[in-house]
């Protein structure tokens, strides 16, 4: 009798004890600690590095450089066709989307690639304006009130210098990619889109002798999209969400955010059942909204401390290549923190944005690729650094000691804050009640991030596993659960991971941008000859 009890204790044992840790830790620590080594493994694998002190990883040198060098051979669309772009955006060419087919046209370019978009008909289920928002909704983000908030905790200042540098220069990416993205999609009876990276690598290789190559690459990028669906563009979205959320309301339980991220998962969930149509409705009225309000209240700090602005943006500058945060390894390191948190942000070369724009109504492909091109300059160049000045403006008072505790945190009142936490305190020093306001606006981008980033992951997984309906709704659940495991776990552990998958895009992506460059020279010569007859 003895032994029998002594047996059940000893099987019941191990119960007790792990029941009593989950109570004393919390669901959300147990989440997190189950979810740091996935985390860990996946950062240490795509962040290798090629240099050491500081530490240099590959992808950020591939990023950029493939960025530099799409400026320079398409001659700076980032700055020659802005107008174009926003008249594009505007609706002013729209003229010359129908009229005549391209074949019985001075306009129609030899070699077109077959079983592409096809020229006599302007196929595609939304507009430029909502293919725009939409894309936009799965950049403006987190990663520009959490992000950038990161990014100068560790880096100062001067990161926010490379950011825009890398916002820039990002524009010419996004534009390759998109207008490859148009160019490859696919198109069922039914008039639905299926486009993106994963399309134009398998098919555009195939085109060019390298088959294998192109089913292979379009295999990873849809795997690592499917991530970064999971990542970036949920957890990590979810994760910030929580944090404001738990502020405001003074949450102390240990499981509060598990909560909030069930809530936040049956929200996205309504929304995404009803594929990219519903997205996209959703996106063209909350993403301008949003994305106006949270400007209007940065200008409204900015401007109320004009006399700082020549001293914040002379910082920003000087910081650049002389920065004091410790422990990021100097110049270089504040330009790869900058880099790093502004690739995170636009997601430009990541190819992740071409998946909403081949869903536009054109037969221009060239044409969403100039709208594409707005989306950095909108989110990078105009939001984060709207974001940046208002922390740097804000810590002229000596709130936080730049550089933190190095892995993003800093002090301030004594307290412990990272992420939206420190865009949260210098907004409450300048608006009564900001933390209602900025707790809205970060609910908002997360949830316009979410519900966008779904339907990128869609695509990847209907890629993968076919377009009926069972794989449909498995993807779906998987990615509401990430809405709860990003709302319970850390912010290191979460964004480490969300880095990682969103930087494993960049690898197959590039193969294709790589090869199909040419592809968009001779697209992007089209579209602007068909202008230039439409004015003649």
């Amino acid at each position: 009798m003895k032994r029998y009890l002594l047996s059940i204790f000893t099987l019941i044992f191990p119960l007790i004890t792990l029941a009593q840790e989950t109570v004393e830790k919390g669901l959300d620590q147990r989440i997190d600690e189950g979810f740091q080594p996935v985390s860990d493994f996946f950062s240490n694998v795509i962040f290798f590095n090629v240099w050491k002190d500081p530490d240099i990883p590959f992808v950020l040198i591939l990023l950029v450089g493939s960025a530099a060098f799409f400026t320079l051979y398409f001659g700076f669309p980032n700055i020659r066709y802005f107008g174009k772009a926003i008249n594009t955006v505007r609706g002013k060419y729209d003229e010359i989307e129908g009229g005549h087919q391209a074949s019985e046209t001075s306009m129609t370019i030899d070699g077109d690639i077959r079983d592409t978009i096809r020229d006599e008909s302007k196929e595609g289920e939304v507009s430029h304006f909502q293919a725009l928002a939409t894309a936009v909704s799965g950049t403006v983000g987190n990663g520009n009130i959490a992000g950038v908030a990161l990014a100068i905790a560790l880096g100062g200042p001067g990161a926010t210098f490379w950011m825009i540098i890398c916002g820039l220069l990002g524009m010419s990416t996004k534009f390759v990619e998109c207008t490859l993205g148009v160019q490859y999609r696919d198109v069922d009876e039914e008039g639905t889109v299926y486009g993106g990276p994963m399309y134009y690598i398998s098919k555009g290789l195939k085109d060019r002798g390298f088959t294998n190559l192109g089913k292979i690459a379009a295999v990873f990028f849809a795997i690592f999209c499917i991530g970064g669906s999971f990542g970036g563009g949920n957890a990590a979205q979810s994760n910030q969400a929580t944090v404001v959320l738990k502020e405001l309301m003074g949450l102390e339980s240990t499981s509060a955010g598990a909560i909030i991220g069930l809530l936040m998962a049956i929200l996205v969930g309504i929304i995404i059942i009803g594929g990219i149509k519903r997205i996209a409705a959703v996106t063209e009225k909350v993403v301008p909204f949003m994305a106006v309000l949270y400007i209007v209240a940065c200008l409204y700090i900015i401007f109320s401390n004009s006399g700082l602005i020549d001293d914040a943006i002379s910082l920003i500058i000087t910081e650049a290549f002389n920065p004091k945060a410790i422990g990021v390894g100097g110049v270089i390191g504040v330009l790869l923190v900058g880099f790093k948190r502004a690739a995170f942000s636009n997601e430009a070369g990541a190819g992740s944005a071409s998946i909403a724009h081949s869903a536009v109504k054109t037969k221009y492909s060239a044409s969403e690729g100039l709208v594409a091109l707005l989306e950095p300059f909108i989110d990078t160049v105009v939001i984060c650094t709207m974001t940046a000045l208002v922390i740097i403006i804000f810590n002229f008072g000596g709130a936080f000691e730049y550089g933190g505790d190095g892995l993003g945190a800093v002090m301030i009142d004594g307290v412990s804050y990272e992420g939206a936490g420190i865009t949260s305190k210098a907004f409450a020093q300048y608006i009564p009640y900001s933390n209602v306001f900025l707790t809205i606006a970060v609910v908002l981008f997360a949830v316009s991030t979410m519900i966008s980033w779904s339907y990128y992951g869609l695509q990847s997984w209907k890629f993968l596993f076919g377009r009926g309906k069972t794989a449909d709704m498995t993807y779906k659940l998987l990615f509401l659960l990430f809405v709860v495991i990003g709302a319970a776990a850390s912010m290191k552990s979460i964004w480490d991971f969300s880095d990682a998958m969103i930087f494993a895009m960049v690898f197959p992506n590039m193969i294709g941008l790589y090869f199909l460059f040419p592809v968009v020279k001779k697209q992007l010569k089209r579209y602007l000859e068909a202008i230039k007859e439409a004015k003649a």
